[in-house]
C-alpha cells in the first residue's frame, strides 16, 4: 500500500482521537495510509482503537487501522512513530503525587520528584522502543510526547540512533494564548523562547516584525498567581506555567496539602468517564470532554511537526532537540527546548546567545538535575539518583533526598529493572 504508515505507541491512551483528529485535518498534505495503534492493554487498545477506526472511516480517509500489542510489528516499517506511555499507568502517577507530600516536597508528575519516579519508570522502556525503532525502523522520525519529555529526549539523544524530537504542548498553547490576547494569529508572532520542558520562558515577543514584549506581558499578567504576577512585572519576562511550582513553591505545596484529590486521581475520573464514552458505536469524532484531560493541541502540535518534516517546510515549532551550542551556558549534548527550523532533516534550532541572568540560576540548576537523572535511569546508580534528587532546587535538603529516594524505589521496584540489576 503506497503512503505513509504511522505507529502510534501508548495508543491506548484517551489523548489517541485528538490524534487521528490531526492526520483527519492535515489528509491532504499527509498521505496516511496505514496507522498501527500499538498498547500492552488489549482492552483500552480495542476501546480507543475502534474509536480511531470510526472517525477515520467517517472521514473517508483509505487508510488501514491496526490495533495491536506486538511492538515490532507496529514499528516495523514506519515512517514516522509517535509515543505517549505512561509507565506504571495512572496508579503510578498518583504515587509520584503523594510520596513527595509526605516529605513536605510539591507532588507533581512532571516536575521535582515525581517528575523523578516517572523518568526512571521510564527510561528503561523508551530504550527498548529506541532498539526496536533502530532495527525495524531506521530511518523514522520519532515524535515523543512521552513526559518528562525533556528527559526522555535527552536519555534518547545520549544512548541510541533514533531521528527524535521531544514534543509538548505547552509551547503551542503558549504561543496562541499570546496571539488571543494580542488580537493577532499565531503566525504573526516570533517569541524567543528560551528552556527546557516544563522549563522555559518567552523573554522577546515580536508581531509582525515589532517589538511587543512590554505589552505581551502586561496582557499576559491576567490570570496569573500573585506569586508569578510579581515576578513577570520585575523582570518582563512570560514563564511557562510550569514555574509557578518554582516561584510559589509554598502556596503550592500548602494547596496540595488540603486538596481533596490529586491531579492524578481527578484525571483518572476524567479517564473513566471518556472511556465509557468512547464505547458508544455511534461516536465518530473527539468528544469536548477530551479538553478537560489536558491534551489541548496535541493534534496541532503532532502533526504540524510530522507534515513539516514530511513536506520540508522550513517552518518554526518549538521543540525538544539537541542544544549544540543554541543556549551557550548549557552542556552541547543536553535536550533544550527553543524554536527550531522544521525541514526535511529534522530540527535545526536558532541561535539564542546570552541568557538573561535572572533565569539562568534556575535554568542550569534544573539541567544538572536532568543530566544526573538520565545518568541515573539509565545506569541504575543509587548514587546517581540520590545526587540528581539533591540537585534539584525543589528539595531542600540530603536528609529529605535520602527519604524521598528510598520511599521511590521501593514504591516502583517492579517498573526499575536497571535498579534490581544493581542489587
Amino acid at each position: 500500500m503506497d503512503g505513509l504508515k504511522v505507529c502510534v505507541i501508548g495508543a491506548g491512551s484517551t489523548y489517541t482521537p485528538e490524534l487521528i483528529e490531526g492526520f483527519i485535518v492535515r489528509k491532504k498534505e499527509m498521505p496516511v495510509s496505514h496507522i498501527a495503534l500499538m498498547d500492552i492493554d488489549p482492552g483500552k487498545l480495542n476501546i480507543v482503537g475502534s474509536l480511531a477506526k470510526r472517525m477515520v472511516e467517517k472521514a473517508g480517509i483509505n487508510a488501514k487501522v491496526e490495533l495491536t500489542t506486538d511492538r515490532k510489528k507496529a514499528v516495523e516499517g514506519a515512517d514516522f512513530v509517535l509515543s505517549q506511555i505512561r509507565v506504571g499507568g495512572l496508579p503510578a502517577r498518583i504515587r509520584d503525587e503523594h510520596i513527595p507530600l509526605d516529605f513536605g516536597v510539591i507532588g507533581q508528575e512532571t516536575t521535582g520528584p515525581g517528575g523523578f519516579a516517572k523518568a526512571l519508570r521510564t527510561i528503561p522502556v523508551m530504550l527498548e522502543i529506541a532498539r526496536d525503532i533502530e532495527k525495524f525502523a531506521p530511518n523514522a522520525w520519532w515524535i515523543n510526547f512521552t513526559n518528562p519529555s525533556g528527559i526522555i529526549s535527552e536519555t534518547l539523544l545520549k544512548h541510541s540512533r533514533t531521528n527524535i524530537i521531544g514534543l509538548c504542548n505547552v509551547p503551542v498553547g503558549m504561543t496562541k494564548s499570546l496571539a488571543t490576547k494580542l488580537e493577532c494569529q499565531p503566525q504573526d508572532l516570533f517569541l524567543t523562547y528560551v528552556g527546557l520542558n516544563h522549563l522555559s520562558w518567552i523573554t522577546k515577543v515580536c508581531m509582525k516584525g515589532d517589538d511587543v514584549t512590554k505589552q505581551a506581558v502586561k496582557l499576559s499578567l491576567k490570570g496569573r498567581a500573585k506569586e508569578d504576577a510579581e515576578w513577570m512585572k520585575i523582570n518582563g519576562i512570560i514563564p511557562n506555567g510550569y514555574l509557578h511550582y518554582y516561584y510559589a513553591r509554598d502556596k503550592v505545596l500548602e494547596d496540595q496539602k488540603k486538596a481533596e484529590k490529586s491531579r492524578g486521581e481527578i484525571v483518572t475520573e476524567v479517564e473513566a468517564k471518556l472511556l465509557a464514552k468512547y464505547q458508544n458505536p455511534n461516536l465518530r469524532r473527539k468528544p469536548k470532554e477530551l479538553e478537560k484531560r489536558g491534551g489541548a493541541h496535541y493534534s496541532t502540535a503532532a502533526v504540524s511537526l510530522a507534515s513539516a518534516i514530511y513536506n520540508n517546510k522550513r517552518e518554526l515549532h518549538i521543540v525538544n532537540t539537541r542544544n549544540n551550542g543554541t543556549i551557550p551556558c548549557l552542556p552541547a549534548d543536553c535536550s533544550i527546548e527553543t524554536n527550531c527550523v522544521i525541514d526535511g532533516r529534522g530540527a535545526h534550532p536558532m541561535t539564542i546567545g546570552d541568557v538573561p541572568l535572572e533565569i539562568r540560576g534556575l535554568l542550569q540548576a534544573v539541567k544538572t538535575y536532568e543530566e544526573l537523572a538520565v545518568a541515573a535511569g539509565v545506569s541504575g546508580s543509587k548514587k546517581l539518583a540520590f545526587q540528581a534528587l539533591m540537585a534539584h532546587p525543589l528539595v531542600p535538603s540530603s536528609t529529605v533526598a535520602k527519604g524521598l529516594l528510598d520511599a521511590i524505589l521501593d514504591a516502583n521496584k517492579d517498573y526499575l529493572p536497571q535498579f534490581r540489576l544493581k542489587r
